[in-house]
């Protein structure tokens, strides 16, 4: 049985929920933050630690197997890796921004402007999409300074909350992309039966996480009515109740539409409903 290699981030936003959606999945291991490398004592997995922007080469070239890292990282390395599953965290967008005080209203007017940014590769794809022949300078670190100093007219970057942008007098001029933390593999590893274990283990712990437990009584009176808003895994599980005329119904309900599905359900004469987190969802 081969050892697999996975590649995370040593420190950074994504560190954290990439040990905690492994730690998920059942693998023990220990002293990650002092080491670069920590063997998983109960699966053949080892985990590397490196900077974000190494994992997608590091996983194209064969020396890791497997690596967590966001999508714009691999957009911007160009790096020829299999897009295994999206994991839901890390998300944020990439956007082009513009002094507060600027009078840049359409893209087109980017035209001959200079551009401040630590991703030109998905920047200068972006405008050629556009037409749009924009001077871009590319600068590590903090590029939101670069209007201020005169560097730049406009910055492309990260943005989540918009907080440093206006801390430093900038505002959003235009989305570019999406991206969140990503499952990616080397193409060689396509079908390997641990890679399969791992990723199976992992879709389970994604779908417990978009999804609740719940159960609720009702009166068979109002059973269908219930039924009929509480598809569950394949359907609810229906028991009866010592009470005559009553069941308890138990079912999953999607976290994205929970609150509707709860209104729904009491209107439909749904009482003592009972919400419970999943660990994980095999299927």
């Amino acid at each position: 049985m081969k050892t697999l290699k996975i590649a995370i981030q040593k420190s950074g936003r994504l560190n954290e929920k990439s040990v905690e959606i492994l730690k998920n999945c059942g693998l023990s291991f220990e002293n990650y933050k002092s080491s670069l490398i920590s063997t998983v004592t109960n699966f053949p997995l080892e985990i590397l630690f490196l900077r974000d922007d190494d994992i997608p080469e590091y996983v194209q070239d064969g020396i890791a197997d497997l690596g967590i890292v966001g999508e714009n990282v691999i957009l911007e390395t160009k790096a020829e890796v299999d897009y295994l599953q999206k994991l839901g965290f890390g998300k944020c967008t990439l956007k082009i921004a513009v002094q507060a005080t600027s009078n840049i209203q359409k893209l087109e007017e980017l035209n001959g402007k200079a551009i401040a940014t630590s991703y030109p590769v998905i920047l200068e794809k972006f405008l050629q999409e556009k037409g749009i022949k924009s001077d871009i300078r590319t600068i590590s670190g903090s590029v939101e300074i670069g209007p201020g100093l005169g560097l730049s007219d406009a910055i492309f970057d990260i943005v989540s909350t918009g907080g440093t942008l206006k801390s430093n007098g900038l505002k959003p001029f235009a989305d570019v992309m999406q991206s969140e933390a990503v499952l990616i593999g080397n193409k060689s590893i396509a079908n390997n039966p641990e890679v399969a274990e791992l990723l199976q283990r992992i879709r389970s712990v994604l779908s417990a996480k978009s999804n609740k437990y719940v159960v609720l009584n009702v009166s068979k009176d109002n059973l269908q009515k219930v039924v009929d808003l509480l598809p569950g895994v394949k359907s609810p599980t229906v028991v009866p109740l010592f009470e005559p005329n009553w069941v308890a119904v138990h079912s999953v309900i999607a976290e994205e539409d929970f609150w509707d599905k709860i209104n729904s359900l009491k209107a439909a004469g749904a009482e003592g409903i009972l919400v419970m987190p999943i660990e994980k969802i095999i299927k």
